[in-house]
């Protein structure tokens, strides 16, 4: 597999999220009611299009740089596994906010932003590998200040997301725990 065709999977969600963004700004973003609306059958689907979906395109920008550099470090570990542990957040994350949320739509990428950080530390102390390691160290050392998108009581902002984001992540790594990092894939 060459270097570049590990990113594959993050380039197209990536722009797949902006496309989406730019129809959903082009129809008065009707698109948000797609969002995840806890504990409501009509907010099901919204576990997996929530992250896609996006209040405007500040709203967006914000999500992309995490999504690039975290969900970077990621992909680097291959595109199978990229795929898999982005769907495994998506899906429990989402869960999670559907069950536990407030009673109001949630929307955006963040959550898998949280996840991906709560992912990469997760690996950092399961497998206690030196590579792990020095790649949490890393990502707690540029996006420590996320944390701060856990507190409940910003307005406007789904800290459940985040919450579920993070604890998806985590709970992704400790299934993973019983792999090690070896140059830049995971390996048994």
């Amino acid at each position: 597999m060459g270097a570049m065709s590990r990113f594959r999977a993050l380039a197209a969600l990536l722009i797949l999220i902006w496309i989406i963004e730019l129809v959903n700004f082009l129809t008065g973003h009707a698109l948000n009611h797609f969002g995840l609306l806890p504990r409501h059958w009509s907010g099901l689907p919204g576990i997996f299009l929530a992250p896609l979906l996006h209040g405007n395109f500040t709203h967006l920008f914000s999500n992309t740089g995490g999504l690039l550099a975290l969900g970077g470090l990621v992909a680097m570990q291959g595109e199978r596994y990229y795929i898999t542990v982005t769907l495994a957040i998506v899906l429990f994350s989402g869960i999670l906010v559907w069950l536990f949320g407030r009673p109001a739509l949630h929307i955006g990428a963040s959550g898998l932003v949280f996840g991906y950080f709560g992912l990469l530390l997760g690996r950092a102390w399961y497998t206690r590998t030196l590579t792990a390691i020095l790649i949490g160290a890393v990502v707690i050392a540029l996006y420590g200040s996320l944390l701060w998108g856990l507190n409940p009581l910003q307005k406007f902002v789904s800290w459940e997301g985040h919450l579920a984001g993070l604890v998806a992540g985590l709970a992704v790594a400790s299934l993973y725990r019983k792999r090690r990092v070896t140059g830049t894939t995971w390996t048994d």
